[in-house]
């Protein structure tokens, strides 16, 4: 059995930008990217939702148009939901797509770790309104969603879909003018601290939940997706991925996650440009049992832009400024060694 798992990262699927590309054109250009995965699971980041009328949820109506004649149309979607509201979020949800049964899936936030408290610096510098501020709570952007699939031996699969905070400053009450510039340096450090407390927060969580799953099954096959806006090496990956050498541990080494791009060139190992800069910051982590079967990787990063240029030199573009990637795996045969060269 050939299994594909792909993830994509579609970049505020939605309502188009005054000026810029329409549905229309976005579909053309995003479902031959789609159809080119030729995926068994499909995880994507960024979904919007639209207005079904007053009193009801909003829906999924541009991923569906997306979707339109394709073998993803098939797939019931899995997707994250709005706490207060119900139904989905009205910006950047996470989706799972599958052509295999589900089993079960939940949407996690929250339930490992509690926001924590960050009590604002009492320094004027910081901001005009920063000062005597009660402790505020740092909560994550959204969650992260779980899928336990049921592979046609018998199998279970569990798959996360993550989306972490990018490194961009946080919102601080008082800390912007009109404009949106902030008011001092020290006010927007204090955002970007918030930020980082909130992707390294949410990473913890997809960790401890991960720790969970192996408590339950030390060879469990576990695939994490997603847009992690880390690279490797970087504070959320490392907290994710647990590598024997951070926990100096030599019985932990089952717990470990491998990222599955290691297996292409370093030259080829990038899903964002930003700035003429390559960056891996799409990944698919997967548990060391599931790396029995793993078997190539395929990012397709040949047509991508540059997010900081494209995006100034060409308002609302069609384009993800993500690249899709895929993973295979085959459960036909005896595991083997996945060829360096493969993908």
């Amino acid at each position: 059995m050939r299994l594909r798992i792909a993830t994509f990262n579609v970049e505020s699927l939605g309502e188009p930008k005054s000026g810029g590309a329409s549905l229309e054109e976005r579909v053309a250009v995003l479902r031959p990217q789609l159809l080119r995965l030729r995926a068994d699971i499909l995880c994507l980041q960024e979904v919007d939702a639209q207005h079904e009328g007053r009193g009801r949820h909003r829906r999924l109506a541009a991923l569906e148009a997306l979707l339109e004649g394709t073998p993803y149309a098939a797939c019931a979607p899995i997707t994250t939901t709005s706490r207060s509201k119900g139904g989905p979020r009205d910006k950047h949800n996470l989706v799972i797509l599958s052509c295999l049964e589900i089993a079960s899936h939940q949407q996690i936030l929250h339930a490992y770790v509690d926001p924590p408290q960050f009590r604002r610096s009492h320094d004027p510098a910081a901001g005009a309104d920063s000062g005597g501020e009660p402790d505020m709570a740092i909560e994550w952007d959204r969650p992260f969603l779980y899928a336990l699939v049921v592979l046609p031996d018998g199998c279970r699969l569990h798959l996360i879909n993550v989306h972490l905070r990018a490194p961009r400053a946080a919102f601080m009450p008082g800390g912007k003018g009109s404009g949106g510039a902030w008011r001092t340096m020290a006010g927007w450090a204090e955002g970007f601290f918030v930020a980082a407390v909130k992707r390294a927060g949410q990473a913890l969580e997809v960790r401890l939940f991960i720790d969970r799953l192996f408590d339950q099954d030390p060879e469990a096959l576990i695939a994490v997706c997603g847009d992690f806006n880390a690279g490797t090496h970087e504070i959320p990956l490392r907290t994710i991925r647990g590598d024997e050498e951070d926990a100096g541990n030599p019985h932990l080494a089952l717990r470990t996650l491998v990222p599955v791009e290691r297996t292409l060139a370093d030259s080829r190992q990038y899903s964002v440009v930003h700035h003429g800069r390559p960056q891996m910051l799409d990944h698919i982590l997967v548990s060391r049992p599931l790396l029995a079967w793993y078997r190539s990787v395929e990012i397709h990063n040949e047509a991508l832009g540059d997010e900081l240029v494209t995006s100034h030199a060409v308002r609302g573009t069609p384009e993800s400024f993500h690249a899709p990637m895929v993973a295979e795996f085959r459960f036909d045969g005896p595991p083997q060694t996945p060829d360096p060269q493969a993908g």
